[in-house]
């Protein structure tokens, strides 16, 4: 096993990096992701809507989760088998040819998809749940400045999934306020089931 402490070390410089200044090839990481097409995609487009889409993601937060898979603050015996092995510039190069990929977009479900749309851009004042477009843009392309993820096009499934993992705290590695635990928390099953739907078909 080849060492995250230098990788935890490594990481903390990368991501005070731009996208720009990130030191990974996506030539090599073509190579090196041949392991993760099977669930993936050759390109980063998972075909089984349980798995993410990873094409046009952002490097950052690629790295920063593999991190979080290999330390278990993401609690995933898959994804930690798959990245036990990998060194700080094995997850940039990976993270970077999947960033330069260009995501599917799926269909957002028609009965759903108009009240979805409006909890992802104006959220619940009710129930206190913010807009999902104020840190995920009004095309939910995110924002790589402050690692927060692209969502257009992801699998409905994987939403839905990750955010009952935020609202049951099983999920629990974004930053310190813990914004998207306490957002999902508050909203229904409906509310959680439309916005995933949405995001799918969003683009």
């Amino acid at each position: 096993m080849k060492s995250w402490i230098y990788l935890s070390i490594g990481i903390l410089s990368f991501l005070a990096l731009s996208t720009a200044q990130a030191g990974g090839d996506a030539a090599a990481g073509k190579a090196k992701s041949a392991s993760c097409a099977a669930c993936h995609g050759v390109d980063g487009n998972s075909i089984n809507p349980e798995w993410p889409k990873l094409a046009g993601q952002h490097e950052g937060y690629l790295v920063k989760q593999l991190f979080y898979f290999g330390h278990g603050e993401r609690d995933n015996p898959t994804m930690k088998g798959m990245v036990a092995n990998l060194s700080e510039q094995d997850a940039m190069d990976i993270a970077a040819y999947y960033a330069s990929q260009t995501a599917t977009i799926g269909a957002a479900d028609p009965e759903h998809v108009m009240f979805g749309e409006r909890i992802y851009r104006a959220g619940n004042p009710d129930s206190g749940v913010a807009p999902c477009m104020g840190c995920h843009g009004p095309n939910g392309a995110g924002n790589p400045a402050a690692n927060y993820p692209a969502l257009r096009g992801q699998h409905a499934k994987y939403v839905e999934n990750q955010m009952h993992g935020f609202a049951s705290g099983n999920r629990a590695n974004e930053n310190a306020k813990k914004m998207m635990q306490i957002l999902a928390a508050r909203m229904t099953n409906r509310e959680i089931s439309a916005v995933a739907t949405y995001i799918q078909g969003l683009h």
